[in-house]
């Protein structure tokens, strides 16, 4: 039996940052499957499960548009935070937001909306009244209700997802033929806390469709 879920997902902007622009921020074409990812856990997260993105179906054709936004150059160190708990006073925690802020200009995504197909694998940490279909109707439910344990959100916090179940049996694409988007970033490995290391894969739309079966992986 499959236990796959499609999410219909979508919203005014977007963000996926290309680690490759250092200092202001270029969004990738379309959605990242770490994106794509934590879309879904943020619908429904529980440690007797892990979330697989197979698909992501480009709904509506990709437009940039640039914005300026507000940041700040730096953050409180952590040894600072760490002498102010052990009661040191030279250093204070707090940034001077007069000093720190930067006007940056980003190249963001407009009107986007994209359908996820995913489905998920029990992992060891699951309880013995776990099980794939318990999960798969809680998921359903709550994307059908539009439940979520935190608002999900396009690459920023600023650019918040909305979502739905897809029911659809055939999904309007906006392409059709292939293209190619160029290397685009897969996830993070995990395997070792001490050496995170990003993980990267060519992505081409086909019909548009990203697949992400057996693709290859590079680092």
């Amino acid at each position: 039996m499959s236990y796959g879920i499609k999410a219909r997902v979508w919203g005014d902007y977007a963000l996926f940052s290309r680690p490759e622009m250092k200092v202001e921020r270029c969004s990738y074409d379309i959605i990242t499957p770490s994106a794509a990812r934590g879309i879904m856990e943020a619908v429904f997260w529980h440690p007797g499960l892990q979330w697989h993105i197979d698909r992501i179906y480009v709904c509506k054709p990709i437009a940039f548009t640039t914005v300026r936004r507000n940041e700040v150059k730096s953050k409180i160190p952590c040894g600072g935070a760490l002498s102010a708990m052990n009661g040191a006073t030279d250093r204070p925690l707090y940034l001077n937001t007069k000093e720190e802020i930067v006007q940056r200009s980003s190249l963001i995504l407009k009107d986007v909306e994209y359908v996820i197909e995913a489905h998920f694998t029990m992992t060891e940490r699951a309880n013995e009244t776990d099980n794939p279909g318990k999960f798969k109707d809680i998921v359903t439910r709550r994307l059908r209700r539009g439940e979520c344990y935190h608002t999900p959100y396009f690459g920023t916090r600023e650019f918040p997802a909305y979502f739905s179940l897809c029911e659809d049996r055939k999904i309007q694409t906006a392409y059709e033929g292939e293209k190619d988007l160029g290397f685009m970033l897969m996830d993070f490995d995990y395997s070792n806390p001490e050496n995170i290391q990003p993980l990267f894969f060519r992505a081409v739309l086909h019909d548009g469709v990203l697949n992400l079966d057996d693709c290859e992986v590079v680092r």
